[in-house]
């Protein structure tokens, strides 16, 4: 199993040689998507080409349940490597037993060795025939992908905007990322959207005003503003504020992060603040915005590093309850608001 991103990323850019299968799955199916389609472009030059590859489904394996190792077994019509991709999207468990059947007999080589076996599916269960068989088999990786956090944001926006020539400053990239949705496809869409509205290889390097029009959200319906009101003992607004955000679509795992994300940010400022930076210039080094500076700072002064170390243990215990299945995760968050608000009054904010 490859969990370590480096580890991804370095095989992503050059596939093991020995390796036959990789079984690629999480919730987050644009994720998914971005790192398979990265990989079939290792395998072979044209993954969309029907000379070099098949394309299956889950309704493909229900109609023909040979297929699959039929697939695996055909040359390439233009001989050399061939690549057999397989989308799960449901959580049947035909499919998901014969793709098991079919990786092992693969790995074991008694199909075509010049194949490579790629499987793209959803968020396996531990019970997965699937799941349980590519983990065990030699000759086959398993990628989990996870929901990105803030840095994965980060970087996918930097990356996608340098390729079209335009660029966001600290502050801006702060606030576009924290704006973002979480699920990669639609994310990918709304950067695209903003390189379009920057202008193309126009070298624009865009300011946090810059984006005010393109955002069009307000401010205080989003969970970064949340955070930011329970960490200032303003429970009313932060409850409003998740409420409205879980409207949106902004469940209670995204709210818990929102103030682990907020909780760094403090941290960072009070450390460069502890080790002689001035605390205005410690803000802005940990990309605070600069319309929310003045609440931060106010903030930054009740707060103190033992302070927050308790804090991060209770979001800690938050995010690991919002991600036991069945779990009241919305209630969960707003318990965890008032319990930072409650704290930041009897700390004086």
């Amino acid at each position: 199993m490859l969990s370590k991103r480096q580890e991804v990323e370095r095989f992503l850019k050059e596939p093991t040689p020995d390796i036959r299968a990789v079984v690629i799955y999480g919730k987050d199916w644009g994720v998914v998507r971005d790192r398979a389609l990265q990989l079939a472009h290792k395998v072979v030059e044209r993954p969309d080409d029907p000379f070099d590859t098949a394309q299956l489904t889950e309704g493909d394996l229900d109609s023909q349940p040979g297929r699959l190792e039929e697939e695996l077994a055909a040359l390439s019509m233009m001989g050399g490597k061939r690549l057999v991709r397989l989308r799960l999207m449901g959580e049947k468990a035909g499919p998901d037993k014969q793709a098991a059947e079919a990786l092992t007999a693969h790995v074991e080589g008694r199909l075509n060795p010049e194949a490579f076996f790629l499987v793209e599916a959803g968020a396996l269960g531990r019970d997965s025939a699937l799941r349980k068989t590519a983990e065990k088999a030699n000759g086959c990786y398993v990628i989990p992908c996870y929901e990105d956090e803030v840095g994965d944001m980060a970087r996918l926006t930097r990356d996608a905007l340098s390729r079209d020539g335009v660029s966001l400053n600290g502050e801006a990239l702060d606030l576009f990322v924290n704006r973002l949705p979480k699920e990669r496809g639609v994310a990918r869409a709304e950067i695209e959207r903003l390189a379009l509205y920057l202008g193309p290889n126009s070298g624009v390097v865009a300011t946090p005003a810059d984006l005010t029009d393109f955002l069009g959200v307000e401010p205080e319906a989003s969970l970064s503003d949340a955070a930011a009101d329970a960490f200032g003992g303003k429970i009313g607004a932060a409850h409003a504020g998740l409420r409205r955000a879980a409207q949106e679509g902004e469940g209670g795992p995204a709210a818990v992060r929102a103030m682990g994300y907020y909780l760094g940010r403090l941290r960072r400022t009070l450390t460069l603040h502890k080790n002689g930076v001035d605390l205005g210039a410690a803000a802005k080094a940990s990309g605070v915005f600069w319309k929310t500076e003045r609440e931060f700072l106010r903030q930054a002064r009740a707060w103190t590093l033992e302070t927050l170390l308790i804090v991060q243990q209770d979001i800690l215990t938050a995010d690991k309850a919002c991600k036991t299945s069945g779990s009241p995760d919305q209630l969960i968050a707003e318990r965890l608001a008032l319990q930072i608000a409650g704290r930041a009054r009897r700390l004086g904010l």
